[in-house]
């Protein structure tokens, strides 16, 4: 095989392993979005700290997020491949879309934010690993790593104030 066609076979096989990351993304902001759907006035009428967001602004964030996050596993794919690194990602991307129904679906606050602090965890894991591949994955998984960890603390803030 030639070496400008070796290229486009490689080429073809990053992008559709790019599709790839973006499925298994778009797979748990779908479980995201299911297990809210309906939920606005709930949130709306829950006791909540004088921060936290309006409603509207999780959809745009949570959008900006899920790139950055399938970007990063994408990248460190890459170059290594289904190793420890992205089994890692896998486990939290597996954590992020469990944190939706249990907090907006069962109403299980302390659930949720014990479930939060273990998504914390994994993505704080992730990003390390991620680090010893790629510090530019690790470093697009430093804002999600802040949301999730602002996200925890509103948790834990709407579960103390409606027990």
């Amino acid at each position: 095989m030639n070496t400008s066609r070796l290229a486009r076979r490689i080429g073809a096989r990053a992008k559709w392993a790019l599709l790839g990351f973006g499925a298994a993304v778009a797979l748990a902001a779908t479980v995201g979005v299911v297990g809210v759907r309906g939920t606005s006035a709930e949130y709306a009428a829950l006791d909540r700290p004088s921060w936290a967001p309006p409603g509207w602004l999780f959809g745009p964030v949570w959008t900006l997020l899920y790139v950055l996050i399938a970007l990063a596993g994408w990248l460190v794919w890459r170059r290594v491949g289904f190793g420890a690194a992205v089994w890692a990602w896998v486990a939290q991307l597996v954590l992020n879309a469990a944190w939706t129904p249990l907090f907006f679906g069962a109403r299980r606050y302390g659930a949720a934010f014990a479930e939060i602090v273990v998504l914390w965890l994994a993505i704080a894991l992730t990003v390390l690993l991620f680090a010893r591949v790629s510090r530019t994955a690790a470093s697009l998984m430093l804002p999600y790593l802040a949301w999730v960890t602002f996200a925890a603390a509103l948790n834990f803030a709407i579960w103390r104030l409606n027990p």
